[in-house]
């Protein structure tokens, strides 16, 4: 199952182990269980502290817990866990066997002292980048806390048990046996939604925190940016993000950041949280912004109710993926309306999907979904692609994709379960159309995460903030940078050099206002 270059690997990983662990498979007569049991007869040669049992009683076959001899497997993967999830694999295999987790002690105190069960299932796909990292918080749980468990499901190899749960995204988590969420969610903010009481204590330590020099609203590389620059300058800096790392964190191959040949987001938003913590920035994580009131202090009001102060403010809020804003999306989103064609389109294997929009991002997506599924409608507004002539050609080349020009989607149409169809209007003919179909997937742009600051902050007519060449807002004191802003071309690389120069423009408004006039 494994070559023998990943054996030598995982069994250096394996000689951490501080206690034996023992591997519960639950098997049937499939090939996929076959497969199964070579990866785990690997597994348990590779390490005298790994044994093997064939007599698990799991319900899902093919399937296996991991535990420590003698317990109840608390963690559970019901499928192969290789390709993105092979690393959720090995740090349950070492967080069983004591390795401690590289986490904070807060947080490991707040998984133990979880009163109840908590019966957690994922459903994943192999393929997905996002999903290792729900997959890895709720292990963790399970390995802290007794009542929690965790069990990882591949939704392409349990198919039937996808379509009866109406399974139409990844990740998508049940927590005793009701709907819990689906997209990437760290352990903190799992433990947000289960720990009842975890914002009012974190609203009343908020408040009481000193007024900072420069507060950064945003964790993504314009706000990392930010930050550092600013704590370089030995200023009291904070940092309040709704997700460190930002849109960056949903962003699979990255291959123009100058001098990294190629990176995944994923690793490129853990190199910016590092490196921000390098310095002494106070990072305020999972708290998200909802009023900015101007003056000579101002004031971030946030959603848990929290108020925080500073000298200056950076706005670095970014952006989120367009909508269509037709009928029937928002009541179809992640029942067979997506915006990762990554992630979710093993799960839509052999069925037939739409794509909306003729960007690069469009026609990646039609081009990749095509490998998968059996039939892809590309419809784009405009009467011309605006692809890269190569992702044109070889768009056209596909036999099973249709390219339809001058659609207007109009209504997106359901059972009131999941999608079955799209309409559209031809722009040129004023016809209407509907296409049968079970997934559309939707990669028209994005929109700046502005909402809050209309009426305090000029924007522009396309929500965006309106900076000067430092980076300055409307409001005195106030700076922006990245994605938010009117800053033409919406780029990992221009977001970080943003950031920089608002911090520096910050930094340079400190100065003058404490200057006596």
């Amino acid at each position: 199952m494994l070559d023998a270059n990943i054996k030598t690997q995982l069994k250096a990983y394996l000689e951490k182990l501080q206690r034996p662990i023992e591997l519960v498979a639950s098997l049937d007569d499939s090939a996929k269980a076959q497969e199964l049991r070579g990866l785990l007869v690997d597994i348990a040669e590779l390490s005298n502290r790994v044994t093997l049992r064939e007599d698990g009683q799991h319900a899902l076959r093919p399937s296996f817990g991991v535990a420590e001899p003698g317990q109840a497997p608390r963690i559970h993967f019901a499928g192969i866990p290789m390709g993105h999830e092979f690393t959720s694999l090995i740090l349950a295999l070492l967080q069983t066997g004591g390795h401690p987790p590289k986490v904070e002690q807060a947080v490991i105190d707040q998984i133990k002292a979880l009163p109840g069960k908590f019966e957690f299932e994922t459903f994943i796909s192999l393929s997905c980048h996002n999903c290792p990292d729900v997959v890895q918080a709720l292990n963790l749980m399970a390995v802290l806390n007794p009542g929690v468990t965790s069990t990882m499901i591949d939704g392409a190899l349990f198919q039937d048990l996808v379509n009866e749960r109406q399974i139409m995204a990844v990740p998508t988590v049940f927590l005793n046996g009701q709907n819990f969420g689906q997209g990437r969610m760290t352990v903190e903010e799992i433990l947000a939604k289960v720990d009842t009481g975890a914002s009012a204590r974190a609203a009343e330590e908020l408040s009481a925190k000193a007024a900072y020099d420069v507060l950064v609203i945003g964790g993504g590389p314009a706000g990392a940016a930010a930050a550092i620059y600013a704590a370089r300058k030995g200023i009291r800096t904070g940092v309040v993000a709704e997700r460190f790392g930002g849109q960056v964190m949903d962003t699979l191959g990255i291959e123009n950041f100058i001098s990294v040949k190629e990176t995944e987001g994923p690793k490129l938003a853990a190199a910016l949280e590092q490196h921000v913590k390098q310095y002494d920035v106070d990072l305020m994580n999972l708290q998200k912004a909802k009023k900015l009131v101007p003056g000579s202090l101002i004031e971030i009001e946030l959603e848990n109710g929290a108020t925080l102060r500073s000298k200056s403010v950076i706005l670095s809020t970014g952006a989120r993926w367009r909508e269509m804003n037709v009928p029937g999306e928002k009541e179809y989103k992640a029942k067979g309306v997506c915006f990762c064609p990554h992630c979710d389109g093993p799960l839509f294997k052999g069925k037939r999907v739409a794509v909306i929009g003729g960007g690069n991002s469009g026609v990646e997506a039609a081009i990749d979904l095509a490998g998968i599924v059996s039939h892809v409608t590309l419809l784009e507004f405009a009467d011309t692609l605006r692809a890269d002539a190569v992702l044109q050609t070889k768009l056209y080349s596909l036999p099973n994709v249709t390219v339809i020009k001058s659609a207007q989607t109009t209504e997106v149409t359901g059972d009131g379960q999941k999608v079955n169809g799209i309409r559209y209007k031809d722009r040129v003919s004023g016809s209407e159309h509907l296409v049968e179909l079970e997934g559309i997937f939707v990669q028209i742009g994005l929109l700046p995460n502005t909402d809050w600051l209309k009426g305090v902050v000029e924007l522009s007519d396309r929500g965006e903030i309106i900076v000067d060449a430092k980076g300055q807002t409307s409001v005195p004191g106030v700076f922006a940078a990245g994605d938010c802003t009117t800053v033409p071309y919406k780029q990992i690389i221009i977001a970080m050099g943003e950031g920089a120069k608002a911090s520096l423009g910050a930094f340079d408004h400190l100065i003058r206002s404490s200057v006596p006039a």
